[in-house]
């Protein structure tokens, strides 16, 4: 029997804690060279979206899958999420089909998850000041995220329309008992922040380098595309810069790909990976007044980890609907 979690379940059974600590896991096992991860591949479609293709294995979990996930930009401020799709999640043993999991939610909650892993391997000790673009789900998985890693006392958010801002802090303030202002501009919400994270659909920089105050950590995540992105050269280039795969991040990431064109910075660059920093391989921050940033595309080792999750807490609990989708013979 396979089990289906939709999007309304995903949240209960992928608790963030757990989350956070399932990623770690995925990235370590990658930079141990224990993960199968080919590069996703990516259809553009004609009405401005794409779709993806995400398969990986994790031998240490005995579980391999796929994410297919739609994502168009353009849905912002309708009924519709910007990323849909589903993740399916196999056992390596005789290839079973466990689990069709919702990936919206899986997407928005793993993401922001790994953005927690980098910014406990990367941000100051004392950092308790966040600044986050954008006032979407991320921006609200993210403040859950960055708040179990970090004793965060204040929050600004900014984006283009003043009415959400609006909105998001006063949710927000109220749902985490600490102070979130909106802020009039992305400048204003950046300066003297000690973590930024950036999580917007925009194909230009939203945050420039001036900006950044000495010992700033900045997770860069909404930017997936090779001509996107949401830092500017001086950004990337005065930042340590950490990834979540290299591989990835010089053929997808715009952010480091732009400013690679332009001649700003070579492949050399990348300092590590997230899981070379989890495995002793690399070293994260050398000094309190260094700036890190953390560009994050998004693997599938990090689908397939979280559905793992998902699929054991459902078990235990007996939580979402079976299906028998055939592969067991009868008689």
């Amino acid at each position: 029997m396979t089990l289906l979690v939709g999007q309304a379940d995903v949240p209960r059974l992928l608790p963030m804690r757990d989350c956070i600590e399932a990623m770690a896991g995925a990235l370590a096992a990658l930079a141990r060279g224990e993960a199968v991860l080919p590069l996703r591949q990516i259809v553009h479609l004609p009405a401005g979206g794409f779709l993806g293709s995400m398969p990986a294995h994790l031998p240490h979990l005995g579980a391999f899958g796929i994410k297919a996930l739609s994502v168009f930009h353009a849905n912002e401020g309708t009924a519709f999420d910007s990323h849909q799709g589903a993740v399916l999640l196999f056992e390596a043993e005789h290839g079973r089909l466990l689990a069709i999991v919702d990936a919206t939610s899986v997407t928005a909650i793993r993401t922001a998850a790994v953005s927690a892993v980098a910014t406990r391997l990367l941000a100051r000790e004392d950092a308790c000041e966040l600044a986050l673009l954008g006032t979407g789900v991320q921006a609200r998985t993210h403040l859950e995220a960055i708040r179990l890693v970090r004793p965060l006392r204040r929050v600004r958010v900014f984006s283009r329309d003043p009415a959400h801002v609006r909105a998001f802090a006063d949710r927000e303030s109220r749902a985490h008992g600490i102070e979130v202002s909106a802020a009039a501009s992305a400048r204003e919400a950046v300066s003297g922040a000690d973590i930024v994270c950036t999580l917007t659909s925009s194909c230009q920089p939203v945050v420039q380098g001036e900006w950044l105050a000495a010992g700033t950590h900045v997770n860069v995540v909404g930017a997936a595309t090779p001509d996107c992105r949401e830092v500017d050269t001086s950004a990337m280039a005065r930042a340590r810069l950490f990834v979540d795969r290299r591989e990835s991040a010089l053929h997808e990431a715009g952010d480091v790909l732009i400013p690679l064109r332009e001649g700003a910075i070579g492949e050399d660059h990348v300092q590590a990976e997230l899981g070379e920093l989890l495995i002793g391989g690399a070293a994260g921050r050398r000094s309190a007044v260094e700036v890190t940033l953390f560009k994050s595309l998004g693997l599938a080792i990090e689908d397939v980890a979280a559905a793992h999750v998902v699929h054991r807490n459902a078990e235990r609990t007996g939580s979402g609907t079976r299906i028998d989708l055939g592969g067991v013979r009868h008689g």
